[in-house]
């Protein structure tokens, strides 16, 4: 039997890579801080299979819910129907899974692209901490349209007409258009909805790092009545800790890739991810393989669906793989950029490794996150000339863009690397212990507050 006494975190993803990763790394990093929370992670069947042999401590344990569609890996081929699914079909059996849950629920972190947990939490009066897995940045957008529109009474869509929403700049109101042009109109009605929820929640938190967005959120912090908690970044750091944040090692148990990258010269090498989910056209890829192999740069690329074609087109300069550790290759000393979907944990990985970014965004909150990585922090630059063009990209444009952005010794280079560097040094300062980086005073707080809920039961 537990004692009534533990402290026990039920931890509930959206059913995708990128928002399972950053709650398991956030719930690795609650139970690095206090020994004593157990943790259960609730998952679809399948992504059970797909992530359940992965390390883990002894204190996070997963529990299972049905699918919400027979097989969640073909969720591309019809996104609408999958997302509507997530937020119609997984509330029932987690409830169900809730009343088999010993000890006693102290707390729910819930991920905030799920629209039922606040109000399941409230139902059965137990805390919920609401999870935004993306920018504070995109969040505040999409928060302040909501308001917007809901005191309009408009329909839920960005009309071109619409210059001023407060609290938004007119830059991040043309992300703004992007992102509602190149979506699924029913996805975004779902997410604002999962938005116009977050008033109810007793928590908010954020996988970003204070330093890197202030502003907008000190806006928020200001806008809501509980604690708002920027406790990133949520990726896979702690693994990196007897690794000397990824340095070279010649150990023999070291994958492939990695004795690769040992070979290279330091800052040669472009890493190049598009993401896990959404990929290119089938012409813009053969603009890119094209566009490297006349460039000469030595490049890693990881894609899941096509490693073993691309890898017999990419000759000597190139190692095409289906999977790596992203982290560890970014922190390599022979990676000098990084080609990037944006999304928010490749991001932040780069973001954490110093690494400067060439920005190819495809959806979602991937444009305004190539807007900060460009026009805010200037640690990268577009391969698109224009937010949201859905020009093809050509081959002679993608060679001249690569050698310029990995040639070490321009000015513009070194300065967007001098960049890199310092916005790293600010990364590692908010997960700095010893002098009290602001996640850690953040993730402290917050777990001090679940503790006083749990007392006050």
């Amino acid at each position: 039997m537990y004692s009534t006494a533990i402290c026990h975190v039920v931890a509930m993803p959206y059913p995708g890579r990128g928002h399972i990763n950053p709650l398991m790394n956030l719930c690795k990093l609650l139970v690095s801080r206090k020994q004593d929370i157990i943790i259960t992670f609730v998952v679809t069947e399948e992504w059970l299979g797909l992530i359940g042999s992965n390390p883990r401590p002894d204190n996070i344990r997963f529990r299972t819910i049905p699918n919400v569609i027979p097989s969640e890996r073909v969720r591309a081929q019809d996104f609408p129907g999958f997302y509507e699914a997530v937020m119609t079909k997984m509330e029932a059996p987690f409830e169900q899974l809730l009343d088999r849950l010993e000890p006693p629920v102290t707390a729910i972190i819930a991920d905030l692209e799920l629209r039922w947990p606040i109000n399941l939490g409230t139902r059965r009066n137990i805390p919920v901490a609401a999870l935004w897995t993306a920018s504070t940045l995109y969040f505040s957008l999409l928060y302040h349209f909501y308001q917007f529109s809901k005191e309009h009474l408009a329909v839920l869509n960005l009309p071109d007409h619409v210059d001023y929403i407060p609290g938004i700049s007119s830059s991040n109101i043309a992300d703004l258009k992007t992102v509602f042009h190149k979506n699924d109109n029913g996805v975004l009605q779902l997410l604002l909805d999962c938005i116009s929820r977050v008033p109810k929640a007793q928590y908010l938190l954020f996988t970003s790092i204070y330093e890197l967005e202030p502003q907008v959120t000190n806006n928020l912090i200001s806008a809501f009545p509980f604690p708002v908690y920027h406790i990133g970044p949520a990726i896979p750091y702690l693994e990196l800790k007897n690794d000397a944040f990824g340095s070279n090692c010649n150990s023999a148990n070291e994958p492939d890739y990695i004795r690769w990258l040992d070979s290279k010269a330091a800052d040669s090498v472009l890493y190049i991810s598009l993401g896990s989910f959404l990929s290119v056209s089938s012409a813009q890829m053969d603009e890119i393989l094209a566009g490297l192999q006349n460039s000469s740069v030595c490049f890693m690329w990881v894609t899941r669906g096509e490693a073993s074609q691309l890898e017999e087109i990419c000759g000597d300069k190139g190692l095409v793989l289906p999977w790596c550790d992203q982290l560890k290759v970014l922190c390599h000393s022979s990676v000098g950029g990084f080609w990037t979907h944006c999304g928010w944990n490749s991001t932040l990985e780069a973001v954490f490794a110093g690494v400067p970014m060439l920005t190819f965004p495809l959806c979602f909150d991937q444009d305004p996150n190539s807007n900060q990585i460009v026009e805010d922090w200037k640690i990268g630059w577009r391969v698109k000339k224009e937010i949201g063009s859905q020009n093809i990209v050509t081959r002679e444009e993608i060679s001249d863009l690569v050698q310029r952005f990995m040639d070490l010794s321009s000015n513009e280079g070194k300065e967007m690397r001098r960049n890199a560097r310092q916005v790293r040094d600010t990364c590692h300062g908010a997960i700095a212990e010893g002098e009290g980086g602001s996640s850690v005073i953040n993730l402290n707080a917050f777990i001090r507050d679940i503790l006083k809920g749990q007392s006050h039961k």
